[in-house]
């Protein structure tokens, strides 16, 4: 799978008494569909997902895949403490479409003293890639979140023929350029169409008329009322690309694309999804002064949202640019009123 691009990581709505809102979640995605992003991620980072059930993880999985267009690339985080665990939502989200599966450090590994061996964090991830049915996509955090993924065991990983790659949220770009370096020999050849865009799953398959899904795949459970047939997209052609980093942070797209990132993966991009592409676009089009005076531009906005008011920031931006955002879900906390003022003015230029 082509990783090329700007991938936003979708928030989870929630009406006012806590429940989960499917409405405006597909809402969301609809619009998003229409923006030049790549792909989209659902329960990924800012997607509050260690808050929802089992039943609304995959109500979640689910509704994403039924609004978005087939065109954009659909990316399930799919992490639990257990491998048992992160495969089965894995299965779940092969069924439903998905084109790869994020995966990051199992939280029990950043709690403990000893925070997991590197025998235990490489047996995890293999088991992993193992058994997925989808491609996996690494995810690495930052240091003082207890999240990030040593390059040691990145490189061990990176040959894995089902790791895609990595979304790097470090902002360490020493780190970037030593697993640069160290992938070097890592090469996947993907299905892209005539003009080199990612072909996903969804466009390999063609629903005939009249046509059943399984049941499954509609209520979480039952007989398979028949198989879908499959049709190959036309035009397809092959690329080989090599161990793919994604940015995981908005303040630092432009210097992660300078040291050879495929795209970006940002959570304030769910906020800002124009401004944050406009660095990619500037920079894909030979054009670093364009890039910079664009990162420029949302670098100290992204840091107060993103890395400082984190999930409950993000929404409130959403809510600005027409996304439905609203509330997190408690033990997390809104922002307060001065908070979203503060939000509404630095985003003042954002606004869409």
């Amino acid at each position: 799978m082509l990783l090329d691009g700007l991938h936003l990581p979708l928030t989870t709505p929630f009406y006012s008494d806590g429940r989960l809102n499917v409405p405006k979640l597909e809402h969301n995605v609809a619009r998003y569909s229409k923006t030049p992003a790549a792909g989209l991620v659902a329960l990924g980072d800012s997607a509050e997902s260690t808050l929802l059930s089992e039943e609304e993880t995959r109500r979640v999985l689910r509704g994403v895949v039924g609004a978005a267009v087939d065109e954009k690339v659909l990316i399930a985080g799919v992490s639990r403490d257990s491998v048992v665990g992160t495969l089965d939502l894995a299965g779940w989200a092969a069924e439903f479409g998905y084109d790869a599966v994020l995966v990051r450090r199992p939280s029990i590994f950043r709690a403990s003293a000893r925070g997991g061996s590197a025998k235990e964090m490489l047996t995890y991830f293999q088991t992993v890639a193992d058994r997925s049915p989808l491609p996996v996509i690494l995810w690495s955090g930052a240091a003082e979140d207890g999240a990030l993924l040593p390059v040691e065991t990145i490189l061990e990983l990176s040959g894995h023929p089902m790791i895609l790659g990595l979304v790097d949220g470090s902002g360490d770009f020493a780190r970037q350029e030593r697993l640069k370096v160290g992938t070097a020999g890592v090469k996947h050849d993907v299905t892209v169409t005539s003009v080199f865009a990612a072909v996903t799953r969804r466009m390999q398959t063609q629903r005939g008329a009249g046509e059943l899904i399984s049941a499954s795949t509609l209520t979480d459970g039952g007989a398979a009322l028949a198989v879908t047939p499959t049709k190959v997209v036309a035009k397809t052609r092959t690329k080989v690309v090599g161990f793919q980093i994604l940015a995981g942070r908005a303040d630092g797209m432009l210097e992660a694309l300078k040291g050879g990132a495929a795209g970006a993966m940002p959570g304030f991009a769910a906020a800002a999804p124009q401004a944050c592409y406009e660095v990619l676009a500037a920079w894909k089009d030979g054009d670093e002064g364009l890039a910079r005076e664009k990162q420029e531009r949302l670098a100290d906005v992204a840091k107060r949202v993103e890395g400082e008011m984190g999930v409950a920031g993000i929404k409130v931006g959403c809510d600005l640019n027409g996304y439905f955002g609203g509330w997190p879900r408690l033990p997390l906390l809104p922002l307060t009123g001065a908070e979203r003022a503060e939000i509404e003015g630095l985003m003042q230029g954002m606004r869409h």
